[in-house]
């Protein structure tokens, strides 16, 4: 094998195939999303750190869920809107590296926050004279902090394997950004343990979790129903809808793109799918969470009469 090889030091992105007047439209548009991304994200932050009524557990786990978005947007959009404008723009090998292990490190993350912030409303709602006494701040800060360990170390894992496959050509990666699945299917050497792992990864962080939160949610729903007063219930529901509209768009892309039938096919609609994952869920939880959210919305509001007074 190796002495006609050479080893490739930098890839191509593919991207979408299509016209240059398509591309640009696009890279505009997906500009113009970035900038909601950044600032929806932004704004969550903000009123949560300024308002003292959203110092509590649910918005501290629904503040790093916005660093992640906005670190989520900030590894794939800029490469994907270079590649637009310019599609002949390679990127380095180690900057492919670093875009795969960042995106797998978010990724994973939010996996394990999104299960958080369902034992959280789980706590409020099926045990809520217990709930300060659970829910302190040193069990939130230690939950937390697992998620990120554990999003970075399965991120490592794939990494750790992936970094010694040699690479000898083509160098064109048939994706928007250094995708795993799609970079591995450049290497020049047997990569069934990669994939497997791949495979075995998304099961751990997607099926396992997934089924914990949906056991979660029937908990509070069995605790929902037993409210006698309708506005009680609907107070109750109110605090896990957002919650539960971030799990569908979240968890209902990612396991279609990993866990589904088609797994591993790099076909256009799942491009599509994975930038509807990467790019428009991260622009969207914001939304869904001030838009559906009394709180978030108050604190919005209060800010903005701030503004006029001062």
């Amino acid at each position: 094998m190796g002495e006609n090889q050479t080893s490739i030091t930098e890839f191509l992105l593919l991207g979408f195939p299509l016209g240059p007047r398509i591309q640009v439209f696009l890279s505009g548009l997906f500009s113009l999303f970035y900038v909601l991304t950044l600032l929806g994200n932004g704004v969550i932050l903000g009123l949560i750190s300024l308002d003292s009524r959203l110092h509590t557990p649910m918005y501290f786990f629904l503040s790093h869920l916005a660093v992640v978005d906005i670190a989520y947007a900030c590894n794939t959009v800029p490469q994907m809107l270079v590649n637009l404008l310019d599609p002949a723009k390679p990127i380095s090998f180690a900057g492919c590296m670093m875009q795969t292990f960042l995106f797998l490190s978010f990724a994973h993350t939010e996996c394990l926050l999104l299960v958080v912030m369902s034992y959280d409303r789980y706590v409020a709602i099926c045990h809520p004279l217990r709930y300060s006494v659970i829910m302190t701040w040193r069990v939130c800060i230690t939950l937390t902090v697992t998620a990120w360990i554990l999003g970075v170390f399965l991120a490592l894992v794939h990494l750790v394997l992936l970094l010694p496959l040699p690479f000898c050509g083509p160098q064109k990666v048939n994706h928007f950004f250094c995708e795993i699945i799609a970079v591995l299917k450049l290497a020049c050497a047997d990569t069934h343990i990669n994939e497997a792992m791949v495979l075995a990864g998304a099961v751990s962080v997607l099926v396992g979790p997934f089924s914990s939160i949906v056991i979660s949610y029937i908990h509070i729903l069995c605790a929902i129903l037993k409210i006698q007063s309708g506005q009680g219930r609907q107070k109750a529901f109110s605090t896990c809808s957002s919650h539960l509209c971030v799990v569908g768009l979240f968890y209902g892309t990612a396991i279609i793109m990993y866990v589904g039938p088609q797994y591993g096919n790099p076909k256009e609609q799942e491009k599509y799918l994975l930038l509807f994952h990467s790019l428009f869920n991260p622009m969207l939880n914001p939304l869904i969470y001030s838009l559906r959210n009394r709180e978030v919305k108050g604190a919005l509001m209060k800010m903005f009469k701030k503004e006029r007074t001062s």
